[in-house]
């Protein structure tokens, strides 16, 4: 079966998600539960480093997300991405909506 792990870790301005596994139409409520919520409430950074399979369900989350987090003011970026998860938001179009960022430094 496939898995997805999320690990949750909160700095001064933003909160960090750390995803590793598959991110698709099985995996995606407990991601989508905690990314919604962050998003209103402050800066958002997906580490995507470990995602191995990034569907068009996971992709739908981080849109309707980045219109959340727009809406309160704040950013989502996405961290060090897989080459999976780099190639599938960048076919998208989606890149120019989330600043991908190397480092936390990088969180303005």
């Amino acid at each position: 079966m496939e898995q997805i792990e999320i690990k949750e870790k909160r700095g001064a301005n933003y909160v960090l998600l750390e995803v590793a596994g598959v991110l698709n139409s099985y995996t995606y409520l407990d991601f989508q539960t905690k990314v919604f919520a962050i998003a209103k409430e402050t800066n958002l950074v997906i580490d995507m480093a470990e995602i191995t399979n990034l569907s068009s369900s996971g992709l739908g989350v981080l849109l309707a997300a980045y219109d959340d987090a727009d809406e309160a003011g704040n950013k989502i970026y996405i961290m060090r991405p897989s080459v999976i998860a780099k190639k599938a938001i960048e076919s998208t179009g989606f890149a120019e909506y989330f600043p991908i960022i190397f480092s936390l430094t990088e969180v303005l």
